[in-house]
């Protein structure tokens, strides 16, 4: 039985995908689990529809991502922190600092913690390089800059 699934199966396949599958496989578990529906010539239609679609979202969020990467090529953000002799701060500077710090400056549209890709959040004083995933395929590094405050 040819069937269109609506949601990724694992070992069988992802969503958008035209699957044969057993009767009763399709019948049991499938079909009233909601995962996919039969392949007849109105749901292929619609399926391609569904797909032109997707494919025209896409398109325009890639175009969307382009355009913010451009507001943050070259951005650079600065934080004033208390450190030790060493250079070790005294706390860190975290994904959430920098996303707040970048939301108060002049963009229009708002990045969002989950964006900014950093393993560890920075302990120590310096500049660094912290990429910004806008989209899956759009990256933009910025600069960020931890210096020692001076104390009053």
């Amino acid at each position: 039985m040819k069937l269109i699934l609506k949601e990724t199966v694992t070992g069988l396949g992802k969503s958008g995908d035209i699957v044969e599958v057993k009767a009763g496989y399709a019948r049991n578990y499938l079909i009233p689990q909601g995962l996919s529906y039969i392949a007849n010539p109105a749901n292929l239609r619609r399926l391609a529809e569904e797909q032109a679609q997707f494919d025209e979202e896409a398109k325009k969020g890639h175009l969307e991502a382009g355009r913010r990467a451009a507001q943050l090529e070259d951005a650079q953000v600065y934080f004033q922190v208390l450190a030790a002799e060493d250079g070790k701060l005294f706390g860190s500077v975290t994904n959430l600092d920098i996303v707040e710090r970048l939301n108060e400056g002049s963009l229009d549209f708002t990045v969002d913690r989950s964006m900014v890709q950093m393993e560890d959040p920075l302990k120590i004083i310096g500049t660094f390089a912290v990429s910004i995933r806008l989209h899956e395929d759009v990256l933009v590094e910025i600069e960020v800059h931890v210096e020692h405050q001076e104390e009053d």
